[in-house]
């Protein structure tokens, strides 16, 4: 597999084993808001672009939406290191750029302004940046293109799609929230349900109850960051993690709750919506991020100021 075109290491941060880190890539568009930068690509091309960047190089780029969420995981792995400074099981933090080196100083500035711990830049010049992912053992890819969440769900990545929005930076412990079909489980039961309606998904599920739902395209994530969680017990966790979900607690819960447990995955909590809107409970937990295949779920929590990834 070949390298990116350009790798910078990041030589004022400890470099974390790839095979035992959970590694985490994000786009530049998905950790910083470049909403107005991308205009101007669009709108005037990459030598524009590539000008505008170097001639702001020094000017730090305002946060973006998944910002507050690589924050918090900076702030678990110094929990981490604190509880065992020889622990190898960290989140390691790499960006992930179709810019040029050259107009790529700006990103590797504005980490630096904000004290992100990133590990490595890449800046790839393909059109399909995502053949890097499984080489760096990325578990979990987060961008603001389409294109790219998809060819890396094709991949075998945990992958989500970001919207630009304006991100309150909630408090620690890290809160990440997941929803249920199509993302932590298969769809099975959502495809149950377009043909045969709720009462066919509710008997279906019933007579599954016994046998663990398939795997979500975040399963492997989730996975990962429960493995970690479990080293603190319940109480001063730097991690919290939840389940919200459409399903009805009565009718379709219990193989939810099962499938959980087969699969020894710790969920702090658990919320089952039965169909209402998401957007309250989400604005009471205050994640980091959330995790939903449904664009009205994602726009629910857009509007309670939730930062939000779609799963397509």
């Amino acid at each position: 597999m070949a390298e990116p075109e350009s790798t910078v290491i990041n030589t004022n941060v400890e470099q974390k084993d790839p095979s035992t880190a959970l590694v985490i890539a994000v786009t530049t568009r998905a950790i910083f808001n470049l909403e107005e930068e991308h205009r101007l690509y669009l709108e005037k091309g990459k030598e524009e672009y590539t000008r505008h960047q170097q001639a702001n190089q020094d000017k730090p780029l305002p946060p973006g939406t998944a910002f507050a969420f690589i924050q918090a995981v900076q702030y678990v792995n110094k929990k981490i290191l604190e509880s065992n400074p020889a622990e190898r099981d960290l989140f390691d933090i790499l960006v992930l750029s179709n810019n040029s080196p050259e107009s790529g100083v700006r990103i590797i500035n504005s980490t630096k302004h904000y004290g992100l711990e990133i590990s490595k830049f890449c800046f790839i010049s393909d059109e399909d940046s995502t053949q890097y992912l499984k080489s760096h053992g990325v578990k979990l890819f987060l961008s603001a293109d389409r294109t790219d969440v998809c060819n890396a769900l094709q991949r075998g990545v945990s992958a989500a799609l970001v919207f630009q929005q304006e991100v309150q930076a909630p408090s620690t412990p890290l809160r990440v929230v997941f929803d249920g079909d199509a993302v932590l489980f298969s769809d099975e039961t959502d495809q149950i349900f377009q043909e045969q309606g709720l009462e066919g998904a509710v008997q279906y599920e019933r007579a599954m109850e016994a046998i663990p739902i398939g795997e979500g395209p975040l399963k492997a994530f989730a996975m990962h960051l429960g493995k970690m969680r479990k080293k603190f017990g319940q109480e001063g966790s730097p991690i919290r993690t939840y389940l919200v979900t459409a399903r009805s607690g009565r009718d379709m819960g219990i193989r939810a709750i099962k499938t959980l447990r087969e699969w020894g995955l710790p969920i702090d909590e658990a919320f089952f919506m039965d169909g209402a809107p998401k957007g309250p409970i989400l604005a009471q937990i205050q994640p980091h991020i959330f995790f939903d295949d449904g664009l009205h779920n994602i726009q629910g929590a857009q509007n309670v100021g939730v930062p939000s990834a779609w799963v397509p």
